[in-house]
């Protein structure tokens, strides 16, 4: 296995790190444009980019647009309480420690041997107050206090895939619950042609939201590729205009959809719950290549 010591040492990253881990094989690829850059892949899919030196730096498009999601939560700079289920490489908690000082976090993440990995490999900056429980998300989220998160992120992949406790009603029950009054829940999903887990999740989003939009790439969006797509999802009217901007803006431009033209997007998909909850679909090893 490959082992690299230099991440630390503030010097250009040279060789992979290479460690089995629960949900697969682990492999820490170093950015050959930045020197203390990192990609995570799992079983070769990727998972997660870090920039040590910069972790406002979100290489991945979903994570781009998770952090205009971050961004327009609450008052620039503002402190907030955080839940990331599914930690990776902790680039999002990063990120929210780097935009929004102060901010008290928790992360749960299953796999405990790709955490040790990261914490020893990609440690978090001195004075982040994030906390990293090992435990199923659903589990872990069920010990967050009532009421306790202005902010919850989903995303949770085993095997490439979204298990399927964490796509139902009775899952996004347990995330209202754990959100304040005014909080917003963001979910990276991962879907293809012909999008039924998507419209599937829209659908149950709106049952248990008020307002929800949905930030993704035109192309996945019709149906002619497989890709990601953040679904926002609040009790408040969502910053749409701005995320609208921000999206469009990006280096990989993105569409928002929300209101009427969202709920239409569906098709009249059902409201997944338990007794039904199947994983999102597995990506095609095209995806990959």
């Amino acid at each position: 296995m490959g082992r690299s010591r230099n991440a630390r040492r503030g010097q250009a990253a040279t060789a992979p790190v290479v460690e089995p881990v629960d949900g697969g094989l682990a492999e820490l690829t170093p950015d050959r444009d930045r020197a203390r850059a990192w990609t995570l892949h799992i079983d070769g899919a990727p998972q997660s980019h870090v920039d040590l030196d910069d972790p406002t730096c979100l290489d991945f498009e979903y994570q781009r647009r998770l952090g205009h999601v971050v961004d327009l939560a609450a008052p620039p700079g503002s402190p907030v309480h955080a839940v990331h289920l599914g930690g990776g490489a902790l680039t999002l908690a990063r990120y929210v420690a780097a935009t929004r000082p102060r901010s008290t976090q928790q992360v749960v993440e299953r796999d405990a041997p790709l955490v040790q990995l990261v914490r020893r490999e990609l440690p978090l900056p001195a004075g982040a107050r994030v906390r990293v429980r090992s435990a199923d998300a659903r589990e872990g989220l069920a010990k967050v206090p009532d009421g306790w998160a202005d902010l919850v992120i989903t995303d949770v992949f085993s095997g490439a895939r979204t298990p399927a406790h964490l796509t139902s009603t009775e899952f996004l029950d347990e995330v209202r619950r754990a959100l304040r009054p005014g909080g917003v829940y963001a979910a990276n999903l991962a879907d293809g042609p012909p999008l039924a887990h998507l419209r599937g999740q829209i659908a149950t989003a709106a049952a248990r939201f008020g307002e929800l939009a949905l930030i993704a790439d035109p192309a996945v969006l019709r149906g002619k590729r497989f890709g990601n797509a953040v679904l926002v999802a609040a009790d408040q009217p969502l910053p749409v205009a701005e995320l609208t901007r921000r999206a469009a803006s990006d280096r990989q431009p993105a569409r928002v959809e929300h209101g009427r033209a969202l709920l239409d997007f569906t098709g009249g998909a059902p409201v997944v719950t338990d007794a039904a909850a199947v994983a999102s679909p597995a990506p095609p090893p095209s995806v990959f290549r």
